[in-house]
């Protein structure tokens, strides 16, 4: 078995919820009573462009809400976005005994809006466990995309066999495990480290 030497993992649904999924979007449309089906069409037309870095938060709100005057300000919006990030504590606790072997290349590998994954590197403390982002945000695409695994890759000069991806979206699996990384889908922190063991990551 090849030694593990790097291991990514995905933010929301891992280490945190997620960071503006259907949940979320649900729970702002009632509290702020939008349409949904409005909000919606509009939030998938710019999705991409927000989650790869090409509109910013605030563009991405002028497109989904405040196409139309409001009764309530945009500060009251991008703080109920930002409300919505909750950390899983027994996840960052495997993430931060990793770290502290000082064994391991750690980084994420997520789809996040900018502004969002600032927030949550902040409000989690990230930079204490992870070396690289690698945030869609950042790179210009998005997962499944091939190219942002093989960028991730080709940043960390990696071979695919000596790293591991976490993510809770078995789609997010397929293509990594095509390039020959090896793949864990999320269920709860201790199933995480003992199939981390299994492949003989050591705590």
């Amino acid at each position: 078995m090849t030694r593990i030497t790097a291991i990514f993992s995905d933010v929301g649904g891992v280490l945190a919820t997620n960071g503006w999924d259907r949940h979320s979007r649900l729970k702002l449309v009632e509290q702020f009573r939008l349409d949904w089906d409005e909000f919606e069409d509009r939030h998938e037309l710019v999705m991409t462009a927000f989650e790869t870095g090409h509109i910013t938060l605030d563009q991405y709100l002028d497109r989904t809400v405040f196409y139309r005057p409001r009764d309530f300000s945009r500060d009251r919006i991008r703080a109920f976005m930002f409300d919505q990030s909750q950390p899983n504590p027994d996840s960052l606790r495997v993430i931060e005994r990793l770290a502290a072997t000082r064994r391991y290349f750690l980084s994420t590998l997520n789809n996040e809006s900018r502004e969002l994954n600032l927030h949550r590197i902040e409000r989690f403390g990230l930079k204490r466990y992870f070396s690289v982002f690698f945030s869609s945000c950042f790179l210009g695409v998005n997962k499944p995309d091939e190219e942002i695994y093989a960028k991730a890759l080709a940043i960390s000069q990696r071979a695919p066999e000596e790293c591991v991806f976490i993510d809770d979206r078995a789609l997010n699996l397929d293509v990594p495990k095509r390039l020959g990384m090896n793949t864990i889908q999320f269920q709860s922190a201790a199933r995480l480290e003992s199939e981390l063991r299994a492949l003989g990551v050591e705590f």
